[in-house]
């Protein structure tokens, strides 16, 4: 079993935290995990990434090769677009916020950027933030697509569940329940 994940979005989404989460899952499930991630100027609103490859065997590369992955998990539109060409053409989905985050003057036409999505075979578009906040933690809306993701990771939901807990409870029960409530919006809204 090999599943490789490829988190897109931009600086202040969460999407490391995220990536954090599932391979921590992924682990207490006795899985082989590599990671890498990018920081492009992250804290300004830059690309944030991070490859995610799960396996019962070690993974060659913490990277994962164009066409390969099973999941791109993207925290805003057009960085889903952008790394399509990592996504395997005939088995692979994506998962993407509909929320831009217009971090350039040239940010292209938001319904273009989502129309493009909608195109694709096997895309889920969610209003995270929205879910989020009906959560009760607008800045959990990185959760909310993991909670989506749910239903496609070869990962136990519990699993996901305790990887929150433990992810969050530094900052206390109530930001742990709150991300819990908004795992549980996204495992409900989709797919």
């Amino acid at each position: 079993m090999k599943y490789d994940i490829v988190l897109c979005g931009v600086g202040g989404q969460g999407g490391i935290s995220v990536s954090v989460v599932i391979a921590k899952a992924a682990m207490a499930e006795g899985l082989r995990v590599k990671q890498s991630e990018v920081h492009g100027m992250s804290q300004r609103g830059g690309e944030v990434l991070a490859n995610l490859r799960l396996s019962d065997t070690e993974p060659a590369s913490p990277m994962i090769p164009r066409g390969a992955a099973s999941l791109i998990l993207s925290f805003e539109p057009l960085e889903a677009l952008r790394y399509l060409p990592w996504l395997a053409a005939d088995t692979g989905v994506v998962i993407s916020a509909v929320t831009p985050i217009k971090n350039m003057p040239a940010y292209p036409d938001t319904d273009r950027v989502l129309a493009e999505l909608k195109a694709m075979p096997r895309a889920v578009l969610l209003d995270a933030d929205a879910l989020a906040k009906e959560a009760g933690n607008v800045r959990a809306a990185n959760i909310v697509l993991v909670g989506a993701a749910s239903k496609l990771l070869p990962l136990k939901p519990d699993s996901l569940r305790q990887a929150i807990r433990d992810q969050f409870a530094r900052k206390g029960e109530a930001v742990v329940e709150a991300n819990l409530k908004a795992f549980e919006h996204g495992r409900n809204a989709t797919i």
